[in-house]
């Protein structure tokens, strides 16, 4: 039941819940929150193009990884397992995994708050760009200039 639950819009809880092996906890235990190689591999390519940014800010719904404040645009590096990436393949995935009831819930009360977040900044003027990690990673280089294209014309037409 622990996993299958939402209270006050949190995330579900690991209680009754078992790692399925000590690897597998360590490894969920060690993935960053700031700071992951896509988006230092997205900071440099973006800072090689000229574009400066600010990082992490607080003040912002979802704390954005990345705000370009004249052009009025947030950039999240969503990670491909934690953000629901290909959800439908991913749910049966998981469904056959350890603890899928907590999985399940967790990484839709994850897709849930990233809409709300969105919802907000957009309301709130913003502009709100998504990439996913494996793409950056795949070519850092082309999500920056992508992402440099968006911001240059959102700048000159501010």
């Amino acid at each position: 039941m622990g996993g299958e639950r939402r209270v006050g819009g949190r995330a579900p809880r690991f209680e009754g819940y078992a790692p399925s092996s000590p690897a597998a906890s360590a490894t969920k235990r060690a993935v960053r929150r700031t700071d992951t190689k896509a988006e230092i591999a997205l900071r440099r390519a973006l800072w090689a193009l000229g574009l400066r940014y600010r990082k992490n800010v607080a003040g912002l719904p979802g704390r954005p990884d990345l705000v370009f404040r004249r052009a009025r645009i947030v950039v999240f590096v969503d990670g491909d397992f934690w953000h629901g990436r290909d959800w439908e393949a991913r749910t049966a995935k998981l469904e056959r995994g350890a603890n899928a009831p907590y999985w399940l819930a967790k990484i839709a009360a994850n897709m849930e708050r990233d809409r709300r977040k969105t919802a907000e900044l957009e309301a709130s003027g913003w502009i709100v760009i998504r990439v996913w990690e494996t793409d950056v990673l795949g070519d850092p280089i082309d999500a920056a200039r992508r992402l440099a294209v968006a911001i240059r014309r959102s700048a000159t037409s501010t």
